[in-house]
């Protein structure tokens, strides 16, 4: 081929005394997986208009406002209703839900889960405002009955000569009045002694939320708070029951503890916790694969300003759905949920070949610790669709299961996104090192301390850059050439002078 036809070519093999012993740079591989799109239809009617205007309003990912919507919706069910996935076991499932939003700053996550989170939160205030007069009529009738403790201390001294029975009677005391409890729907930032305080008196459930999640997952990483991961691991679950032993507080015993949880998180701190799980780290332990409803949307670069007052009959008609299922009554036992004839035919259909996959040994450790918790997220997810619709059926239909089944399919590709951190090379830093050296940066070679000098985003510590620079070296970018100093040899990297034949 000549110069005519290929002139990169040409000038590639013009400067071939240069370029000896220097390869083709090959492409870098993609980041991140693709994932499947966010579909209205996964949503139920009755909340679907609501999150989608919300979406719009703010433009942010539908996924964003989905995930925190029925995450709220599952902390209200919490314990107080479980599905029973086989006709003839008694495994139940517990629909308290847990979910996570991957996105960068600046895409909306906190105000989007703001948004969702204010049915939540206006019950909460009510419940608060009625607790408040329950506890000041409360107080009055202790006050009462202390007087008239005092008033009939006052009358046994006049008769304790004459009449001991009478006195001993009198001084009786007056039963005090149980003190009212404050029915807790969201907490935001407790110590684990603390959310077993209102799980004490929330035995049904509550919904835990992080704006940052990150704090959390960091602090339970710290030695001395393996009790903090064991009460959240026991949390999730739903129906499990919880003692803590304490020297000052003696033992407090929890009957049920169940947690819904959610929050967001940046994608460069949760691929380094992801990394550090899978590699045997504190992490490692499965409270990442609990988070069944993690979504990573891509996030598109255009943006529409959108100025509209928010779909009243929407808002409306998620809101009336909160009320129903926060004004559930329970006495002793949840309510037992079963599927319907058709929906049990479904659920064994999708479970044999989903089972025969985690099973088979070809997925990463880390995916299939993620895909083994779908067997309650997928009975979870049907449970909640089905009691959106009417929360005194008794039994999930096939349509219910069938939206859960479909969440199963978007999800895992979300899934397969996040823990792409551990199998994929760290490609990110990598690029965005590769984007300055075609932008001439650097001139022809460099060290990690020059590139940390420039407080590049992504490129702010040696260790960082150093991978970055490896992982170029892979693809033919870069050359280590280690100088020796009499001490510890310097690391400086050259660039494929292939690269300036290409630009030009």
């Amino acid at each position: 081929m000549n110069a005519a036809v290929n002139p990169i070519r040409a000038a590639i093999d013009s400067a071939a005394p240069v370029l000896d012993g220097w390869g083709l740079p090959a492409a870098l591989p993609d980041t991140l997986p693709p994932v499947a799109p966010f579909d209205p239809e996964l949503l139920p009617a009755e909340i679907r208009g609501w999150v989608m205007d919300i979406s719009h309003r703010m433009q942010c990912p539908p996924d964003f406002t989905a995930v925190g919507a029925i995450t709220a919706l599952s902390s209200l069910i919490g314990a107080r209703a479980v599905v029973q996935p086989k006709t003839r076991d008694d495994w139940q499932v517990v629909p308290n839900l847990w979910g996570l939003i991957i996105g960068n700053p600046g895409v909306m996550k906190s105000p989007a889960l703001s948004e969702t989170l204010r049915p939540l939160n206006r019950l909460e205030a009510k419940a608060r405002e009625g607790f408040e007069a329950e506890r000041e009529e409360w107080s009055l009738s202790v006050k009462v009955a202390e007087l008239q403790n005092e008033a009939n201390a006052r009358d046994a001294k006049g008769v304790a000569v004459k009449d001991p029975a009478k006195a001993r009677e009198l001084l009786r005391p007056v039963d005090l009045p149980v003190s009212p409890l404050e029915r807790r729907f969201i907490v935001n930032d407790a110590t684990v002694e603390k959310l077993g305080e209102f799980m004490a008196t929330n035995p049904w459930g509550f919904l835990a939320y992080r704006d940052e999640i990150h704090g959390l997952l960091k602090g339970m990483d710290r030695e001395g708070q393996e009790g903090a991961r064991a009460f959240y691991l026991q949390g999730y679950d739903g129906n499990q029951g919880y003692t803590f032993d304490r020297i000052g507080r003696g033992t407090v015993r929890i009957e049920r503890v169940c947690i819904a949880m959610l929050g967001g998180i940046q994608p460069g701190k949760i691929q380094s916790y992801v990394r550090d799980a899978v590699a045997g780290g504190a992490g490692d332990d499965g409270l990442l694969q609990r988070f069944g409803l993690t979504v990573w949307p891509d996030i598109t670069s255009t943006f529409k300003n959108v100025d509209q007052w928010p779909d009243t009959h929407a808002k409306q008609q998620a809101s009336d759905v909160f009320d129903r299922l926060a004004a559930i009554e329970v006495e002793d036992e949840p309510r037992v949920w079963r599927f319907n004839d058709q929906a049990q035919a479904l659920f064994d259909e999708w479970r044999v070949p989903f089972e025969t996959e985690v099973r088979g040994g070809d997925l990463h450790p880390a995916l299939v610790a993620h895909l083994s918790k779908y067997r309650k997220l997928i009975p979870a997810l049907a449970l909640v669709f089905a009691m959106i619709d009417s929360p005194d059926a008794g039994t999930v239909n096939a349509e219910a299961l069938a939206r859960a089944l479909d969440w199963s399919v978007y999800l895992r590709s979300h899934a397969e996104r996040l823990y792409s951190a551990a199998v994929m090379p760290e490609t990110g830093a990598a690029k965005a090192l590769l984007s300055k050296i075609r932008s001439k940066a650097l001139g022809s070679s460099f060290t990690p301390r020059e590139v940390v000098r420039h407080c590049w985003a992504g490129l702010t510590t040696t260790d960082t850059v150093r991978k970055a620079a490896e992982t170029l070296a892979d693809y033919e970018y870069l050359r280590l050439d280690s100088i020796q100093t009499g001490g510890r040899p310097s690391e400086r990297y050259d660039i494929n002078p292939r690269l300036w034949g290409a630009a030009a």
